[in-house]
């Protein structure tokens, strides 16, 4: 196993994934069970769900699985063509943010989080690469709920390495990994549960 990048406030030593063109970090046990299942209450009660909207071939199209965008106030972000106005930070989401700022020795200023309500609903292949996130900033990507199993396809000779993310773990995505990998939460009928997924970034002033 490679040495972190990252600074060691987690007992536990990540897993390291990608053998080129970057490297992704696993660590299994960020927030032990009984503050995941505290999060992940709190959250599923506290903030404003709201169906997704993408464009498909020119419309908008809504999905099943639930999102909630929150972040500093001038933190509007476009995806998939639409333009998304964060609510404010709770208190658990600011203490969850300065948790991963100390392991990443990354300040982030923004959260994407998804609820997926069963294996029935995933995320196709993409890469986080829009115009408005800092590309040297790492992606940190927290699960809560149920375990399901995360992908990575290299863009270019198509390899792939997958991990299942268990709840409370954390999966940190460095650069240059969005510029050369795609990412997806595969689909299962395996899973009955929901699962929420909290994505922390910076998101570039506007010039």
């Amino acid at each position: 196993m490679q040495n972190s990048l990252f600074n060691q406030s987690n007992p536990s030593d990540p897993i390291c994934l990608l053998e080129k063109d970057g490297r992704a970090e696993y660590f299994h046990h960020f927030y032990d069970a009984d503050e995941s299942d505290h999060l992940y209450k709190y959250l599923l009660s506290s903030l404003l769900w709201e169906a997704d909207e993408i464009k498909m071939f020119g419309n908008l199209v809504r999905t099943a699985r639930k999102v909630a965008w929150v972040g500093d106030p001038e933190c509007t972000y476009t995806y998939s063509g639409v333009q998304k106005t964060p609510q404010a930070w709770t208190h658990e989401l600011l203490q969850i943010k300065h948790k991963l700022e100390q392991l990443t020795g990354h300040a982030y200023n923004s959260c994407l989080l998804n609820l997926y309500h069963s294996g029935a609903e995933g995320m196709g292949w993409h890469s986080d690469d829009e115009r408005e996130l800092d590309s040297a900033t790492p992606i940190a990507s927290v699960s809560l709920g149920a375990r399901r199993k995360f992908g990575f396809r290299h863009k270019q000779d198509k390899t792939t390495c997958s991990i299942f993310l268990e709840h409370g773990s954390v999966l940190i995505m460095p650069p240059p990994i969005q510029e050369y990998w795609h990412h997806s939460l595969l689909k299962t009928t395996t899973v009955t549960s929901p699962r929420i997924n909290l994505t922390f970034r910076k998101i570039l002033p506007r010039i």
